[in-house]
């Protein structure tokens, strides 16, 4: 990415309904200042070989690459945010599972990967994180400045928005505690250099989770591309410092599967 390239993001977050909504000029400009420096640290990021990926005819729902006999999926936009935010969304997935077998505690540092509108991140802190802290990450500046609006509207201060990098989460090494995806994971353009930036991100023993939808149950209704079976989790996730922990069975429609640190 070019710095001319910076620049008009930069001038679109300044003009973002989204930012004009939610936040105030303060607020604003501490997101403006974020999302400035995180895309600078990727556009400094080499250009690098893609070994690891084979290229194939994109479909409907694909981006044309696959990864370890996957093909990845295409992302779903922050224009998307409506549905994060459904009303149906808990009585389909069941979070209040999902943070009963997160396992919580208090002080606790929880990276939630590809935030989007901060759905998880909002129900997490109150359950909990009490004197913890929650990393809302999402690699799309409509999101971060969306998240930072809800924090403000909500006083869930625990909660920092932050922009990462489609190769990285950017959280500092031996700072996290415990990771989770929700839904994301199988959109992810660099999945490989992704966990090994969460792994680097982990505190000795940190857990990573996984939620996704199952590829194994062809009742459940979502495209097949935006679905993945727990064998491909736990392959994907062998390569890497992480040991195969517990999955719960208990939501719905998804796995949630949970890793941890070597």
């Amino acid at each position: 990415m070019s710095l001319s390239s910076i620049s008009i993001v930069v001038r679109m977050l300044r003009t973002s309904s989204l930012s004009r909504a939610h936040a105030t000029p303060l607020i604003a400009s501490r997101v403006l200042i974020a999302c400035t420096t995180a895309l600078m640290l990727c556009a400094a990021e080499a250009p690098v070989a893609e070994p690891r990926y084979t290229r194939v005819p994109a479909g409907a729902d694909g981006i044309g690459k696959r990864y370890m006999g996957r093909d990845i999926s295409a992302v779903m936009g922050w224009q998307g945010a409506a549905w994060l935010e459904r009303e149906e969304r808990e009585r389909e997935e069941r979070t209040d599972l999902l943070l009963t077998a997160l396992q919580l505690k208090p002080g606790m540092v929880v990276a939630d990967v590809g935030a989007g509108t901060g759905y998880l991140s909002r129900r997490m802190a109150p359950a909990g994180m009490p004197g913890g802290k929650g990393l809302a990450v999402d690699v799309q500046p409509e999101m971060v400045s969306f998240l930072q609006g809800m924090v403000t509207k909500t006083g869930l201060a625990q909660i920092e928005p932050l922009l990462g990098c489609g190769r990285g989460v950017k959280l500092p090494p031996s700072s996290v505690d415990l990771a989770i995806m929700v839904d994301v994971y199988h959109e992810l353009a660099y999945p490989h250099e992704v966990l090994a930036s969460i792994v680097r991100a982990f505190k000795p023993g940190g857990q990573l989770v996984f939620v996704e939808y199952r590829a194994e149950d062809p009742k459940v209704p979502i495209k097949a591309l935006h679905k993945m079976s727990e064998a491909q989790i736990k392959r994907e996730a062998a390569v890497h410092a992480l040991v195969w922990e517990r999955t719960v069975g208990t939501l719905p429609w998804q796995h949630c599967v949970v890793f941890r640190k070597r």
